[in-house]
């Protein structure tokens, strides 16, 4: 089982990033990937760069990753109700990807966290109403709130019924994907 996981951040000190690595970590599969927005450059979207320039190799990169994985687990950032520009930046270009509507049909993993208490709760519905619609099938969501609060980077997440729910919904990602 390939997993690739990721945020839809480019904070160098995302909670997010720290979510989604720790939560990847949880499934134990030795052939997990954990990328970083960072690591690819990808220019603002734009129609007219896309007709002048094509699509950016890293786009192509990021999607072939995309394509080989078996299960994507992605955590986004929540941004002024939505996505942060970066996720949002990267999710255009991919639409645009021959032969995809960006996800390649495949099983997602859905989170999102914020310091606050509702956890990123506005983007996740957005991604979870929207990513169907690019090719992507959301078959779990979790909402992690407060994250200074219940998580540390030693333990992970503090908060015993939260971790309990995290993991019980590892299980179904995992029991649906037969593992």
């Amino acid at each position: 089982m390939k997993i690739t996981a990721f945020a839809g951040s480019n904070s160098r000190s995302s909670i997010n990033k720290k979510l989604v690595t720790y939560t990847a970590s949880l499934f134990n599969q030795p052939n997990t990937t954990i990328l970083d927005l960072n690591d690819y450059d990808i220019p603002l979207y734009g129609l007219d760069l896309e007709l002048e320039k094509g699509i950016p190799n890293d786009v192509l990169r990021f999607s072939n990753v995309l394509k080989e994985s078996d299960l994507l687990i992605i955590s986004l950032a929540e941004h002024n109700g939505a996505y942060a520009t970066v996720f949002k930046n990267l999710f255009d270009w991919l639409s645009r990807v021959d032969g995809t509507k960006g996800f390649h049909n495949k099983p997602i993993f859905l989170m999102a966290s914020s310091p606050g208490g509702r956890g990123g709760a506005s983007v996740l519905e957005i991604a979870k109403a929207r990513l169907p619609f690019n090719d992507g099938e959301v078959i779990d969501t979790y909402s992690f709130p407060n994250f200074p609060s219940n998580f540390n980077d030693t333990d992970g997440i503090t908060d015993a019924e939260l971790k309990s729910i995290l993991l019980d919904k590892i299980e179904n990602v995992k029991s649906q994907l037969k593992f």
